[in-house]
């Protein structure tokens, strides 16, 4: 069974002493996590839409593709980091904008892997996740989001588990500082395939910034979405929206559930807004489809509105 989030020592002491979230550096963000937090709970149904940078594919600069997004009807952004960017840029085409950054989802994850046999690797990737920490807070947002691990023929699920969370330990240490979450998503990478394990998983790293990233549409292929989210109640500080097709999926191929529209495959989006409203859900929901335009970025914020209003 998963572990008693309500029986989590280091947590409470955390919480109850401020270091997590109030410590001197993560003022410094605070009133645009402030700001974040109180758009979230403008929408009748608690979610506020986002996107990820890479599908806005309009706009020559950083400021014209926020500018857009905010014209959309978007509530905020998420960016990738470490990434090429200036912070100074960054910060201008947010303020200049008006346009909320959420949080950053880690850029190199599935590359250097948490879980790799390297050591070196490990390392390197347990410095871009801290990287990512130090990205988020710069930019006014509350989150990290992490591709944790990847089991293959050459690292085991034990191996992986082991390996990863004790990165994780590490990264958390400077996460806690800054008051940034990090948060576990789940995705194919043949690791935390239940809803329980991944419930375990993220208690056992006894961190009040630990939590999960759960992906709507990556559990349809296996599972449903509605199942995950009562189980992992109130672990899951962050969505991704996407859709999944099961008839797809068995005529051409595992991957190509993914190619159909919000709304149109098999998530079941009453059953996963009513399992939201029973875990008392607001927050962030970011879309994690296919980009595109101005035209295609506002079929998607239409889409996402009649999913989170069913």
């Amino acid at each position: 069974m998963p572990a008693n989030p309500d029986y989590l020592p280091r947590r409470e002491f955390l919480k109850q002493s401020g270091i997590a979230a109030f410590s001197a550096a993560a003022l410094s963000s605070f009133t645009w996590q402030a700001r974040s937090v109180e758009a979230a709970e403008t929408a009748s149904h608690g979610i506020k839409k986002a996107v990820k940078i890479g599908m806005v594919q309009d706009g020559k600069t950083l400021l014209d593709k926020f500018n857009l997004v905010k014209s959309l009807g978007f509530d905020g952004i998420e960016l990738a980091a470490p990434n090429s960017y200036s912070t100074d840029e960054v910060l201008a085409a947010r303020d200049e904008s008006g346009l909320p950054i959420h949080g950053v989802v880690n850029s190199t994850h599935w590359q250097k892997t948490l879980s790799h046999p390297d050591p070196a690797v490990r390392k390197e990737g347990t410095e871009s996740v801290i990287q990512s920490v130090k990205d988020s807070h710069a930019y006014g947002g509350t989150s990290v989001l992490v591709v944790v691990a990847k089991v293959d023929k050459d690292v085991s699920y034990q191996v992986a588990y082991e390996r990863s969370q004790a990165c994780l330990k590490e990264i958390l240490k400077p996460a806690e500082d800054l008051g940034i979450n990090i948060l576990v998503e789940n995705v194919w990478n043949n690791f935390l395939l239940s809803p329980m394990e991944e419930a375990n998983y993220i208690d056992e790293l006894d961190s009040p910034m630990a939590g999960a990233y759960f992906d709507v549409g990556n559990v349809v292929r296996f599972g449903w979405p509605e199942h995950w989210i009562r189980t992992l109640g109130n672990r899951i500080k962050k969505l991704d929206i996407k859709e999944y097709s099961r008839k797809l999926q068995f005529e051409q191929g595992t991957g190509k559930g993914f190619n159909v529209e919000l709304g149109d495959g098999d998530c079941d989006w009453p059953a996963v807004m009513q399992a939201l409203r029973d875990i008392k859900y607001t927050g962030w929901g970011t879309a994690e489809v296919r980009g595109g335009d101005r035209e295609r970025l506002k079929e998607i914020a239409e889409r996402m509105d009649r999913c989170f209003a069913s």
